[in-house]
Order: structure tokens, then sequence, then C-alpha cells
């Protein structure tokens, strides 16, 4: 009896299944195993391999294995740290949970996953091998900013569950659900942004007016002429090309709106948008190839704001709530007229809450997906013209001039473009049913 009960189960495996399993676990054991060898811990490559292989054989086993290879693991890891604690070289934590996580991974493999072991053993190497850019950021961090973010992670993740779903209020004009979305995705964007500006935006006034143009392209262009006006005309074309660059971001910002909200939507505008863009970075790349070889190459710091704030969120909310019912009720009453003056006014106060407005009344259905892309190009013309009139307060005839030169032709791209949509809207108007209605079913379909 007793030999019954500890025999063990007998199955047919398949080869080449097994052997892709085994195979597998081994590699990722490798990945993790090799970081820590070329640290010097004291398990390294074979040990990271070996776990990596006694996870998928539980895996493979069955529950019962899979746990007691997660047990076995748990004790190599205290005798590791016993061993180093002994040694006087303190406790191994980050290795002993790279050991636990590698043999999860393991199991993982072992029970036939692929995709998801793979994911997080490179996501666990990624974070064992940036541990001084990570330490480093995390220093660097103040609490103004930790503040922001951990108030991004309550909006997104604690309020946004708790909003009603579908449309409320008497003329069911109002998505709370899709509002805030809006507000997390625009506030998430310029969180990302302003990383990368903190990252990056010191090393060269170009780079800092792209990023900054990313996060906030008005402040950007108010910072960037506010060099001009103080006398500095050396900053001139690294001036002029650091506010082509703020205008090129803020254009790619707006259509990535619209792809991510809308996908439809840009369909119709992605002309307009692309020839702005192209012919904005075209002029960046003349004027760098023209710029004098003695030409000041002095960095203009950009002070942006936080990234995240309560009161930058309820700025967002409100504006887009705002041009959402402004913009749904003008067009109900005056046509599609009435949708572009909205969306002219929206551009002035935020280009982005504008296109998200527009990207959501046309995935409501209010509007066709082709009167909202022209109404999120309007609010980006809007904003460029916004964004000159920051320059005209420095007096200085050299940028003005060369601005609006620039701005004459991104506008014209613009025109062209919307011109060119319109041509071939009846050819699109095909495939718009067939687009909408997917873009619908994907929408309805649940979330796995």
């Amino acid at each position: 009896m007793l030999e019954q009960s500890l025999a063990l189960p007998n199955a047919e495996w398949p080869y080449f299944q097994i052997l892709i399993r085994l195979v597998l676990s081994l590699a990722l054991g490798l990945l993790i195993g090799l970081e820590r060898e070329r640290r010097k811990k004291e398990a390294g490559l074979r040990t990271f391999g070996f776990i990596c292989l006694l996870g998928a054989l539980g895996g493979s086993l069955g529950p019962a294995f899979a746990l007691v290879i997660l047990l076995l693991t748990g004790m190599l890891a205290v005798f590791l740290n016993v061993q180093t604690l002994r040694a006087g070289q303190g406790t191994e934590l980050t290795t002993s949970a790279a050991m636990l996580v590698t043999a999860v991974a393991g199991i993982l493999c072992g029970q036939g996953h692929t995709i998801s072991p793979a994911a997080v053993m490179v996501i666990a190497t990624a974070l064992l091998a940036w541990k001084e850019r990570l330490a480093g950021f995390s220093m660097g961090l103040t609490e103004s900013e930790l503040r922001s973010a951990l108030l991004l992670a309550i909006l997104a993740i604690v309020i946004y569950p708790a909003l009603p779903v579908g449309a409320v209020g008497p003329w069911h004009l109002v998505e709370p659900r899709a509002a805030w979305v809006t507000v997390i995705l625009i506030a998430g964007i310029g969180f990302v942004n302003y990383v990368l500006w903190k990252v990056y935006g010191t090393r060269g006034t170009e780079l800092s007016g792209f990023l900054g143009g990313l996060v906030n392209s008005n402040f950007t262009v108010i910072e960037l002429s506010s060099r001009i006006g103080q006398g500095a005309e050396a900053l001139v074309p690294p001036t002029y090309r650091s506010i082509l660059l703020a205008t090129t971001a803020m254009i790619a910002r707006n259509a990535s709106l619209l792809l991510i909200l809308a996908p439809i939507t840009l369909l119709g505008s992605f002309a307009p948008f692309a020839l702005m863009m192209a012919t904005s970075l075209l002029l960046v790349v003349w004027s760098y190839y023209r710029r004098a070889p003695a030409e000041a190459a002095a960095v203009a710091e950009i002070n942006l704001d936080l990234p995240f704030s309560l009161p930058q969120a309820l700025k967002y909310g409100a504006v887009f709530l705002l041009l959402h019912i402004v913009g749904g009720v003008t067009q109900r009453q005056f046509g599609d007229v009435g949708f572009y003056f909205v969306s002219v006014v929206g551009g002035l106060m935020s280009s982005a809450s504008a296109v998200a407005a527009a990207a959501a009344l046309a995935a409501q259905g209010s509007l066709s997906p082709t009167v909202a892309g022209t109404g999120a190009v309007l609010a980006s013309f809007t904003s460029i013209v916004f964004s000159l009139s920051f320059v005209l307060r420095t007096r200085s005839r050299g940028l003005i001039g060369r601005l609006a030169g620039a701005m004459a032709c991104i506008a014209l791209a613009g025109l062209a473009g919307v011109a060119a949509s319109q041509a071939v809207q009846p050819w699109v108007a095909q495939w718009l049913p067939d687009l909408a209605e997917l873009q619908a079913h994907g929408a309805a379909s649940p979330k796995r």
C-alpha cells in the first residue's frame, strides 16, 4: 500500500512538446542567470538555469509537484541568505526574489505557456540590469513629483471604477467614464513626456522644445521666446527650430489622441496631420543644415510645471466636458459649421481637450469621422496661431519673420491635406461603414 501511494504517476509525454517547454525554460533561466553571474552573485548562470528547469518539470507533472518546487526554491533562497550573512556580505533579497520569479516562470513553461513566462523573465532581467539607473531616477524624484504620480494612480485606479457606466443626464450628452478616460489619457501622456523631458531636456534647446511641446506646447513657446525677449539674439536660430519642434510635437500628440480614442477618425484627417508634421520637420532640417558655424550652442532651459496636478486634471476635465456638450449641441442645432466653430474656440483653451472631445463624439456616433477629424485639424490650426501670438511679444523681427513664414507653410500644408482628404472622401466613405461597424464591435466586445 505504501509503495502504491509513493509511486509517481505514469504519463506519456509528447517528445517535441515537452522538449520545447524545457528548452524555453532553460533559455529563460540562463537569461536572468547571466545577469546575476555578471554581477558576481553566489546564484548565477547554472543556478538559475536549474531552477527554471525544475519549475518546468514541476509544472509538467502537476500542481502538487509545482508547489514542491516552489517550496524547494524558497528553502534554497533561505540557505543562500544564511551563507551570505555568515560571510558578512548582507542579505540577497533581490536575488532571492529573482529565484522565486524564475521558479514560477519555469512552472508556467511546464504548463504550456510561452509568451507570459518570457515576458515576465525579460521584465525581471531588465529590473536587475537597470538597478543603478532606476535607483538614480527614484532618488532624483522630488516629493511633489511623487505626489503627482500617486494622484494620477488614484484617478485611474480608484475613481474611474466608481463612475457610472453609460450616458447620464436628461439629454444623454455626458458619459462620465469616457470623459475620465480622456482626462487620464491626456494627463498620462503629459506625465510620460515630463519624465522624458526631465531625463533629456537639458541636453539641447531643440530636444527641450520637442519634449516640452508634448507636455504643453503653448507654455514651451512662452519659455523659449522669453529668452529672446531678454536680449539673447544669438538664440534666434535654435529657438526657431525649437518652436517648430514643439509645434510638431503638438500635432503628433493630437493625432495620437485620435488614434487611441477613435482610430476611424484619424482616417479622414491623416493627410493634414501628416503633411503638417512633415513640413515642420523639413523646415527644421533645412534650418539645421543652414546654421552658421559660429552659431551659439547655448541651452535654453524650460521650467515646466509639475507633470500632473489636481488643478490640471480639473482643467482638462472641465474643458473636455464643455467642448463635448457644446460641440454636440451646436452640431445638432447648426450642423457641421457649428461644431467647427467650437473646435476653433476650443483650440485656444486646449487643443488636446478639443481633439479628445471630437474623437469622443465620433466614437459615440454623434459626429461623422470626417467631420470630427476636420474639427481636430482646426483645433490644431488654432493652437499654432495662438502660439505665434506669444512670439510677437518678443519684438524680434528675425524670429517673428522666420516663424510667420514657417507657420504659413505649415498651415498651407494642412489646408492641402484637408483638400486632399475631401477629394478622396467619396472613396473613403465606401469603407467607413464597415470600419465603424468593426470599431463598434471591438468596443462592445468584453475585455479579457
